[in-house]
């Protein structure tokens, strides 16, 4: 029997998806959460085989949430399930130690069979992610320029992400500029943008 903990934000969809596991003969949800902090509670009391993450859940999300697993709990292996299935945030996942993504559009019979393929130490990846993932390419931004565009993606003025990240105003222009010409937009609002699509930020 493959015991999982699964964890999303969304009832509907967690109960929903519990239900649909239940139904399975070698799967048994052993355990289910509504955020980060609350899965990895779960996951210590329970210790499952397979640990089913949403991506974005309260923090920790899912990707944080499977880093902890890999040093505390090796044995469990990671599956993110998202609606935000970006290029960017699937090279994050994978280097973090998830050995499944899936887009929760994914039906049930595939779901399942992606926690049995994790469960026996494989991986798997939609195939449709990976394929933009790999068209995508890496970040060409670094990690402080990520830091600000993601600050500036809110909305922020110059000088209160020149508060927030602790550099001075000049230093934010310069990354900010930097970015907007590494991704060939307009403006920063434009950069930010782009960047959320491909998961860089």
């Amino acid at each position: 029997m493959i015991r999982v903990v699964l964890a999303d934000d969304e009832t509907l969809i967690r109960q929903a998806l519990a239900g649909l596991l239940d139904l399975e003969d070698d799967i048994e949800v052993v355990g289910t959460a509504a955020s980060g902090e609350e899965a990895l509670a779960v996951i210590r009391a329970t210790t499952p085989d397979v640990a089913l993450l949403d991506l974005q859940m309260p923090e920790p999300n899912g990707i944080a949430v499977t880093a902890q697993l890999r040093t505390e709990l090796p044995t469990c292996h990671a599956v993110i399930v998202t609606s935000h299935g970006r290029p960017g945030h699937l090279k994050t996942a994978l280097a973090s130690g998830v050995r499944g993504f899936v887009p929760k559009t994914v039906g049930a019979a595939v779901l399942a069979q992606v926690i049995r393929t994790v469960a026996a130490g494989g991986r798997y990846v939609d195939p449709e992610l990976a394929a933009e993932a790999m068209a995508a390419g890496d970040s060409p931004l670094t990690a402080r320029e990520s830091d600000v565009l993601a600050l500036a993606a809110e909305g922020a003025p110059v000088e209160e992400i020149a508060a927030r990240a602790h550099l001075s105003a000049g230093t934010v222009r310069n990354y900010l500029s930097a970015a907007v010409a590494k991704l060939g937009t307009a403006n920063r609002h434009e950069a930010a943008r782009v960047a959320r699509q491909r998961g860089w930020i």
